[in-house]
């Protein structure tokens, strides 16, 4: 038993350059298939998560059944992702190629349905991002984008904007000046 906890199956060398490789060939299939982010993923992307990560296990682990080569292999995956990251937020570039850059899923209040389709989205999803930011139908939006990260930015159209604390506070300034100009004019009126 104790064979098994602590005697690798594989090489750490051998570990190390399945993990990289399945860890790439995630990600370049995930860059593929689209940006919707953890939080939007609907039951089929859900499935399809779970099932990968069981899919690529072997992969990764090979013929290793002990505790420290699983252990090994986190690490390295970990390790990687780290570095992955950190290299794309201080190269622009890499990071754009890594992440994508935005896509405009809607302008001026309408969908533009060729990106919806290739983004895998539906109205109805999009929908819900624009109702949580306040609007009422994606005719109330001057644009609606799909971030690199998955989160749908949505910019309602300046008329439709909610108001603010400081928006309200500025309207009673001005009717506060309002009223007191009134009241001059019915006081030099009625002298």
């Amino acid at each position: 038993m104790s064979e098994d906890l602590l005697h690798a199956g594989v090489s750490l060398a051998d570990k190390a350059v399945r993990t990289v490789a399945v860890y790439l060939t995630v990600a370049v299939l995930l860059r593929i298939a689209g940006k919707r982010g953890i939080a939007q993923l609907n039951n089929f992307d859900f499935v399809v998560m779970l099932l990968m990560s069981n899919v690529v296990q072997n992969a990764i682990i090979g013929p290793d059944n002990s505790l420290v080569g699983g252990l090994a292999g986190v690490v390295i995956l970990v390790a990687f992702n780290a570095v992955v990251v950190r290299f794309a937020a201080e190269v622009p570039m890499v990071g754009k190629i890594v992440e994508g850059g935005p896509i405009v899923l809607a302008q001026d209040g309408h969908y533009i349905r060729s990106a919806l389709r290739r983004m895998g989205l539906r109205q109805a999803d999009v929908d819900v991002s624009i109702q949580l930011r306040g609007g009422t139908s994606v005719a109330d939006t001057s644009v609606v984008r799909l971030e690199p990260g998955g989160a749908v930015l949505v910019r309602l159209r300046p008329e439709e904007e909610p108001a603010e604390r400081g928006d309200l506070a500025e309207m009673r300034v001005r009717l506060d000046r309002i009223e007191r100009k009134l009241d001059a004019l019915a006081a030099r009126n009625g002298s």
